[in-house]
């Protein structure tokens, strides 16, 4: 536990590191913000309605500025520093350490999710509560399980991007790899639009992925969309995909590493 520990330290300190590249990257979190917030309440005005999907124009830009503050903590871009580690040969080092391979990434991704869950998702909701005002709960139920959501999505993430990494281990060339899963994680997840706004087929789709866990359900939790049973259930479903897609990165990794041969110096 205490190398865990010293991982997700790491992580944590790595990231805190670069202090201009966080305010920079707070800073386009907050322009993107500003653009998706005009663009969906635009949406909603459109469709001639008080809401759409389920969202009045106060709720969807409620929904666009929380989504600009969980991006970065969740990480729903592109990473590719364990597929790097492969392709070099380095991840021979790292399998050599008396550690969980899996684990200890886990560990170094909290640490990250950790250090930037304040200064780039404060902002973001500041600037939306202080430009639009956002339409918030006041009491505290929905922000603890909040945080569990976070924590639950922060970690199916990690799996996700983790299993999609291992496919180093087969392929010379993963960027296109990578490049689809992040266009459609994006997409699935409810980056772009709520996923209640999916056409009926689509938003089946999406269901039976763990990318809506990733942003929309710590966004429904949070905002008190779900509360109560329905709140719990959206957690057991988070847990449930947390579950199974480290089991799937773990499977992948034995398979993996069952035969490995590390050529060059």
């Amino acid at each position: 536990m205490t190398a865990y520990l010293a991982f997700l330290r790491a992580g944590f300190h790595r990231y805190a590191t670069y202090r201009l590249a966080t305010v920079a990257g707070a800073f386009t979190n907050s322009v993107f913000g500003l653009a998706r917030a005009a663009i969906l309440a635009s949406a909603v005005a459109g469709a001639g309605a008080i809401s759409a999907g389920g969202y009045t124009a106060h709720q969807v830009i409620t929904y666009a500025w929380l989504g600009q503050a969980l991006i970065t903590p969740v990480n729903v871009f592109q990473w590719n520093e364990l597929a790097l580690r492969v392709r070099t040969g380095d991840i021979a080092i790292d399998l050599a350490r008396p550690v969980d391979l899996q684990l200890s990434w886990l560990a170094t991704d909290l640490g990250r999710a950790g250090y930037s869950l304040l200064p780039r998702s404060l902002p973001p909701v500041l600037i939306g509560a202080l430009l639009f005002g956002l339409a918030l709960p006041a009491h505290p139920l929905p922000y603890l399980l909040g945080a569990l959501s976070v924590l639950l999505a922060v970690v199916i993430s990690f799996a996700c991007r983790f299993a999609v990494n291992l496919t180093a281990f087969w392929l010379v060339e993963i960027r296109g790899v990578i490049g689809s899963y992040v266009a459609i994680s994006s997409l699935l997840c409810g980056l772009v639009v709520p996923v209640s706004w999916f056409p009926g087929w689509l938003d089946t789709l999406a269901t039976a992925t763990p990318f809506p866990s990733l942003l929309q359900a710590p966004i429904d939790v949070i905002t008190g969309r779900v509360s109560g049973t329905a709140a719990l259930g959206t957690l057991a479903v988070q847990a449930f995909w947390a579950v199974a897609t480290l089991g799937v990165g773990r499977a992948v990794l034995h398979r993996a590493t069952r035969k490995l041969v590390v050529q060059g110096g």
